[in-house]
């Protein structure tokens, strides 16, 4: 059976601060504050994940807050812009929200689609695009109600330091469909209707340098354990070296770094982010895996509070 992921899973990028990262991703771009828990390689960090109502697969940005994180560069290797989808006529909505929260904005046009650029706090390159397909928000927060809320992924433009060979990954391992080229990009496509487009540049990009305001790794969906096995030795039978199957707690997930630099995540859509706390209040709780649960106090006291509030702006 020929693998084809669905899209993307999620996208995990560093920043500096959470709470300022919690007020732009929930309280200006409406998104849902799924999970509050901790990066568990270091505890003292935090991990939020932001997405829909659920937090379902192909909606889901996760950040590691680092303050004293260096400031990266984005260039090769690396996602150069996530893309999220929003509803047909919603962007001048979206244009005057970012303006009202003074946020520069640039209006541009790729593949023959409108979109809407700008960045997060930290630099992080972000664009809306319009899009009928995928299922329509059913999350409203501060100034964002559901009917203008943003869906999920579109895409990502990657840049790569080796495009043919990326392209060749995404299309042979990844089962992307090549659709078009146009100036400098390469579009492919996905099997599903969320987080399924993907550009990639065509001319060689100078190495990005990680840090605040850059993407860790891009995740591409699996349907489930049995599925990532297939996947798993794929990737491995394509010539790459992927991790061995690691426990995410919300998904498993494997990972290899593929030859134009960028690191790719495998993870499965089960079991999702319900599993440890009710659908109704999550986000709500610091949730710790039971490894880390004896820590809790120790923990908690070395983590900066956050909280997701509705913002000055959209309270007058």
């Amino acid at each position: 059976m020929t693998q084809r992921t669905t899209g993307i899973h999620h996208v995990t990028a560093f920043v500096r601060h959470a709470q300022e990262t919690v007020d732009f991703y929930s309280g200006v771009l409406g998104l849902r504050l799924v999970k509050k828990t901790i990066n568990f390689d270091a505890p003292e960090v935090y991990h939020l994940y932001f997405g829909n109502d659920g937090g379902s697969p192909g909606t889901v940005i996760t950040f590691f807050p680092w303050p004293t994180s260096r400031k990266g560069r984005i260039g090769g290797g690396q996602v150069g812009i996530t893309s999220y989808v929003v509803p047909v006529g919603t962007l001048g909505f979206w244009k005057e929200r970012l303006a009202k929260f003074r946020i520069p904005t640039t209006e541009t046009s790729r593949f023959g689609e409108s979109l809407l650029q700008f960045d997060d706090p930290d630099g992080l390159r972000i664009e809306l695009v319009a899009r009928e397909a995928g299922p329509a928000s059913r999350w409203a927060f501060g100034g964002v109600p559901a009917d203008k809320a943003i869906k999920g992924f579109g895409g990502a433009l990657l840049l790569s330091t080796a495009p043919d060979r990326t392209a060749a990954v995404l299309e042979n391992v990844m089962g992307l469909r090549r659709l078009a080229r146009e100036g400098d990009y390469v579009r492919f496509q996905a099997a599903g209707d969320l987080g399924n487009l993907i550009d990639v540049n065509v001319a060689p990009a100078a190495p990005g340098i990680g840090g605040a305001g850059t993407v860790h790794h891009i995740a591409w969906r699996a349907a489930d354990d049995e599925d990532h096995a297939r996947w798993r030795s794929l990737v491995e039978e394509s010539g790459f070296h992927p991790t061995p199957f690691i426990d995410r707690q919300y998904f498993n997930a494997i990972y290899f770094r593929e030859e134009g630099g960028i690191l790719f995540e495998i993870a499965t859509d089960p079991p999702g982010f319900a599993r440890d706390e009710p659908a109704e209040t999550m986000g709500e709780k610091l949730m710790l895996p039971d490894w880390y649960e004896p820590h809790r106090e120790q923990i908690e006291q070395g983590l900066t509070p956050i909280e997701v509030r509705v913002l000055e702006e959209d309270r007058q």
